[in-house]
């Protein structure tokens, strides 16, 4: 996939060159573009979410395939067209500083039926074969806690491994909560990062902040005397009421009037300050982007009914509501885990979405974003299921950034921020539907696993051509 032309400098600054498997809308692409790497080529199977990622990274060749079949010729050829996106007046020598992704973790996860045989764990593998074609210095795994438990604990070795037998040195891995980076939301993930046996070494990130509200963490001791992370009402305190905005009810954006901008900006913490752009985050080596400036996006309202109103209204901050299963959040803690739900190919389950903590509603994509440490620059997909789905499959980009730092100080360089200011692409991205998705983003029915190809328009898609 071919993003649209963007501004750049004739000779770019140079940055360790990083790519992204299991990239979805760009979570971790975001987290180690601001941590001062250059994401060359992200990999997602999912057209719908590699549109978006399209449409976020305008000089990211965005490979749109499945990786259980993706030739690695396939992939260093795009790796080449990033590089040349980034860097158009300096040929490439070939190096790649870091190999990262999140294969999809619902084989592992103990929400689900957590099979050994289930076929998505054989990513794990599929994603070792890459990084060791690509012979990358680095390569960063993310998962689910559960990949370390039960049967699945032999898989985790099996994959150790064959990246020790590779060169690689794995240290321990560790599940990390991004809460203690900074996010506003208990999540804990597995993290697997080892190195190539002839480079520095390197370690998980030390913890950051203390988490407003205590979370499970063998690191928990060690969290004494940190800074307080932020809370839930730092992320949305800000962002207006939905209700107020008739045109959210047909719309994922409105355009905010100077009134409406300064009283958002009078309530905005340092959090939200520094995600909607008012300052500047000194930690932030990603590209400056044009953004939509006086929007409020990702805003599409949820219509409830009445009676579900009045539960809402009714459920204290921190409980679920007893019918839905909904927790409503509290302000000054943290929020749940923001989940996926299910694809498609699985009957298009929604997840439970957490209940505004002030507010009788859901809270919207954007305040899910917030929650999740993107900045209001970066789009989602208008529609609220494929945003939720966008925020519940990515790595927390505040979280990724501390990752992603780990490795550019052992690769012993400083991260460089660019200056210019990349143009985004037509949002028309944003608002395609499966089919439209797949033409635009080149994939072939083939390269689309077999779980996603059964809706109409994927099938009428393969007739037409």
């Amino acid at each position: 996939m071919h993003p649209a032309a963007s501004p750049h400098p004739t000779k770019a600054p140079k940055r360790p060159v990083a790519v992204d498997l299991f990239a979805g809308a760009g979570g971790l692409s975001l987290g180690l573009e601001q941590a001062g790497f250059d994401v060359v080529t992200s990999v997602e199977y999912d057209p719908v979410h590699a549109t978006t990622h399209a449409f976020n990274f305008p000089l990211t060749d965005v490979l749109c395939d499945d990786i259980g079949k993706l030739p690695v010729d396939a992939l260093r050829r795009s790796v080449q067209r990033g590089w040349e996106n980034h860097h158009p007046a300096e040929p490439w020598d070939g190096t790649v500083d870091l190999v990262a992704g999140g294969p999809p973790c619902q084989g592992f996860s103990w929400i689900g039926k957590r099979r050994v045989d289930d076929a998505r764990n054989d990513l794990i593998f599929h994603f070792f074969r890459l990084v060791n074609s690509l012979r990358p210095k680095y390569f960063l795994m993310e998962n689910v806690p559960g990949i370390t438990a039960g049967e699945h604990k032999e898989l985790l070795a099996d994959l150790v491994s064959k990246f020790e037998d590779a060169g690689y040195v794995v240290p321990k891995p560790q599940i990390l909560n991004a809460a203690h980076y900074g996010v506003p939301q208990d999540r804990r993930r597995f993290m697997l990062l080892g190195y190539r046996n002839d480079v520095n070494p390197v370690s998980h990130p030390a913890p950051i902040f203390q988490p407003v509200r205590p979370v499970r963490s063998t690191l928990s001791a060690q969290l004494d005397g940190l800074p307080l992370g932020a809370s839930v009402w730092d992320a949305i305190g800000d962002l207006p009421d939905l209700d107020a905005f008739p045109a959210l009810a047909s719309s994922d954006k409105v355009k905010l009037t100077s009134t409406q901008r300064k009283k958002m900006e009078l309530a905005s913490s340092a959090y939200a300050r520094m995600l909607c752009g008012i300052d500047e985050d000194p930690t932030d080596f990603s590209h400056p982007r044009a953004g939509m400036s006086g929007w409020l996006t990702s805003s599409w309202q949820t219509q409830h009914t009445q009676t579900s109103i009045d539960r809402f209204a009714a459920t204290e901050q921190g409980k679920t509501e007893k019918i839905s299963r909904f927790l409503r959040l509290s302000e000054g803690g943290l929020c749940n885990t923001l989940r996926a739900g299910t694809g498609g190919e699985r009957g298009a389950h929604t997840s439970p979405r957490p209940l505004h903590p002030r507010l009788a509603r859901v809270i919207s994509v954007r305040e899910a974003a917030r929650l999740h440490s993107f900045p209001d620059w970066f789009r989602l997909h208008s529609t609220k299921w494929n945003g939720f789905r966008q925020i519940g499959n990515a790595v927390p980009p505040i979280f990724g950034r501390a990752l992603g730092r780990a490795v550019i100080e052992a690769l012993g360089v400083e991260a460089v921020k660019p200056t210019i200011e990349l143009d985004l692409p037509d949002e028309k991205l944003l608002y395609m539907a499966m089919g439209e998705a797949t033409r635009f983003a080149g994939a072939t029915h083939e390269s689309i696993p077999k779980s996603r190809r059964q809706s109409r328009e994927l099938l009428e898609l393969a007739a037409a051509v």
